[in-house]
């Protein structure tokens, strides 16, 4: 970095090493932060991927907080400088502008697989350039929203206009991100930005030095976002436009093939109906809402694929295994959720057998969970799904050699029965030599959790905590 700038902040301590191989990777884990995304104000980002969720600045507008709505003028006021810029005889610094901050990697929004996206080209700055000169009305009195921009300009979706928008507040990010390190213990490192947009001056402040967590894989910055402003499509969309509002017998042809180029053409030259789009989006605006990063199935849907998971037969045929993987991940995350984050579905392949499981972060916010933590190094938990009528020995060394590695000492089967006596026995061996935990959730132990979830006196967690107690207790002393 220049001028050696990657200082430890006064937090005090190096950033903790990775020592044990985590699956899905997120700061908080690598950090040890005993915190689960309910908890925090902002969304947990990854390593290695980026999470598939967008800043919405319309969500800034019609936020109840002033200072959301300041951001949103601040966007607003930063984007129509543009027009400015280009009236005075500076269009090529505006497309300059408009490149550099189309493309914001350090929030780690979207859908790369590598969390680096490209930033647009000059001719697509340039065509959101002339949008002012081409629409009068956008010459005269600039944009009230932005994000607009997506109806009338090809390759502009939801993934840009929260780059742009967080571009532009990149200063505020910073200052929201120092904060929430400092709430929770996160340690930064001095870094280099590449740019930050001066609100004041208009302009990209060239190689700024700011303190912020940094990404262990790639020793690249990380900007932390509000989860309130999150969504998985802007309010204002392409797609919803299209469907609600686009008057498509004026656009198309009789039997002529729907183009989204034509219909973008189309509304370059019919403003009032762009606008007409835009009332009805800020008249319903009391319905727009921010998407959590997780949410849990409603209960009567828990009841439903417990019944689905309850009569399906054990074993294969029919692709019963399947459908038992396929129920079992989307009610096993509900029930634990907050305490246990969903992390994914992972499959891997055994002695020429596939295996699925179900990978959990370990928020340790509960006593019994810190204990497998402390006790087993767990800093995911594992539930491999089984659909058989009994685990056999096999089966309980597949999930026993997992367990060498970095996933932690404690494993969990999702299986249809209790153990057999002997194999309950060879778990208790395990624990006995190796000390590692291996528990076995049945379709009863199912029926109790969505009863406890149903409910809602207690956390279906509960359940599990309750199965480990009784291995426990015959372990020997």
């Amino acid at each position: 970095m220049e001028n050696g700038f990657r200082l430890l902040t006064r937090l005090g301590e190096a950033r903790i090493e990775e020592t044990v191989e985590l699956i899905r990777p997120r700061l908080t884990d690598h950090h040890g932060l005993h915190k689960g995304q309910a908890e925090l104000d902002f969304a947990i980002q990854f390593f290695d991927e980026d999470i598939p969720l967008y800043v919405d600045p319309f969500l800034l507008w019609s936020s109840p907080s002033q200072q959301d709505q300041a951001l949103h003028t601040a966007i607003t006021n930063s984007f129509n400088h543009l027009n400015f810029l280009s009236k005075k005889g500076k269009p090529d610094q505006a497309i300059e502008v408009l490149i550099n901050l189309s493309e914001c990697s350090e929030v780690g929004l979207g859908v790369s697989k590598t969390r680096k996206g490209v930033k647009i080209g000059k001719k697509q700055a340039l065509e959101i350039l002339n949008l002012f000169s081409d629409i009068p009305e956008y010459s005269q009195f600039g944009f009230t929203h932005f994000e607009i921009i997506q109806l009338y300009i090809k390759g502009i979706s939801k993934d840009r206009i929260s780059d742009f928008s967080c571009n532009y507040i990149k200063s505020f990010l910073i200052d929201y991100t120092t904060e929430q390190c400092e709430i929770t213990g996160t340690p930064m490192e001095g870094v280099i930005l590449d740019s930050v947009y001066n609100y004041q001056k208009n302009k990209l402040d060239i190689n700024q030095k700011a303190y912020l967590p940094v990404n262990p894989v790639s020793n690249e910055p990380i900007i932390f976002t509000p989860k309130r402003w999150l969504r998985f499509n802007p309010w204002i969309n392409y797609e919803d436009y299209f469907q609600s509002h686009c008057p498509r017998d004026e656009v198309f042809n009789p039997n002529e093939p729907i183009e989204r180029v034509k219909v973008l053409n189309f509304n370059r030259g019919n403003y009032g109906v762009v606008e007409d789009y835009l009332e009805y989006k800020i008249k319903s605006s009391t319905d727009c809402k921010n998407d959590p990063l997780f949410s849990q199935i409603p209960i009567l849907s828990a009841k439903r694929k417990l019944a689905e998971i309850l009569r399906l037969d054990s074993g294969k045929e029919d692709g019963a295994d399947m459908k038992y993987e396929d129920l079992s991940a989307d009610l096993m995350a509900s029930l634990f959720y907050p305490h246990l984050d969903f992390a994914q579905t992972q499959s891997r392949t055994e002695s020429g057998r596939h295996i699925r499981d179900l990978i959990f972060y370990n928020n340790r916010d509960i006593d019994f969970l810190d204990e497998i933590f402390t006790d087993y190094d767990n800093r995911q938990l594992v539930v491999e799904m089984k659909n058989v009528n009994k685990i056999e020995r096999d089966h309980i060394n597949q999930l026993n050699r997992y367990l060498q590695g970095g996933i932690g000492r404690f494993g969990i089967f999702l299986t249809r029965n209790p153990l057999p006596k002997a194999m309950f026995q060879n778990t208790i061996d395990l624990w006995s030599s190796q000390r590692k935990c291996i528990i076995a959730i049945t379709d009863e132990d199912l029926k109790l959790m969505v009863d406890v979830y149903e409910s809602k006196q207690r956390a279906p967690i509960e359940v599990l905590k309750k199965k480990y107690i009784e291995f426990r207790r015959r372990c020997p002393s």
